[in-house]
């Protein structure tokens, strides 16, 4: 699947939801793909929601080049902290931000752009987590989580401006 507006050579992203899938394409071919966890509370670009926005985004930021995996990420700071993971498909009671980050911003303007629906501003990221067991299932408070080697591997693959485009 190619998004409008986007070059059909470009590398893009793609997060399908319903399939809990994030597809790396290129040329409008899927290349690769890892299994992601988005939001429990499903879809959607309502600040405070805690759902996955929907829509065309890019990459803003990439943050956590270099650092141990299982790092965890306070404020888009390296604590120090190595989380401890969890293999099983057990609530941990914590949504911790682990390895990398991929500070997505919203290219559409009154759907995941500008005031009450900014991605941005929300803080959605592409990151890993301590609750590997639990990826493949919505269970996130509204960014798309990936274990931490494919997190790892996915930020090496991309560039800051990245195309992402997410939908249900």
């Amino acid at each position: 699947m190619m998004a409008q507006g986007i070059d059909p050579d470009s590398r893009l992203l793609w997060v399908d939801v319903a399939s809990q899938v994030l597809f790396i394409c290129e040329a409008g071919k899927v290349v690769g793909h890892y299994p992601v966890s988005t939001a429990l509370r499903g879809i959607g670009c309502d600040e405070d929601s805690f759902q996955t926005p929907v829509g065309l985004h890019r990459i803003s930021e990439k943050i956590g080049d270099g650092v141990q995996s299982c790092m965890i990420f306070k404020g888009r700071q390296a604590t120090g902290e190595l989380a401890e993971v969890e293999p099983a498909d057990n609530d941990t009671g914590h949504d911790l931000i682990t390895s990398r980050i991929l500070w997505l911003s919203g290219m559409q303007p009154g759907i995941n752009q500008g005031q009450g629906v900014d991605s941005h501003e929300r803080y959605i990221y592409i990151h890993g987590s301590n609750e590997e067991g639990r990826i493949g299932q919505a269970v996130s408070h509204g960014c798309i989580r990936l274990k931490n080697a494919d997190v790892i591997a996915l930020f090496q693959q991309v560039e800051e401006g990245t195309a992402v485009t997410i939908d249900g």
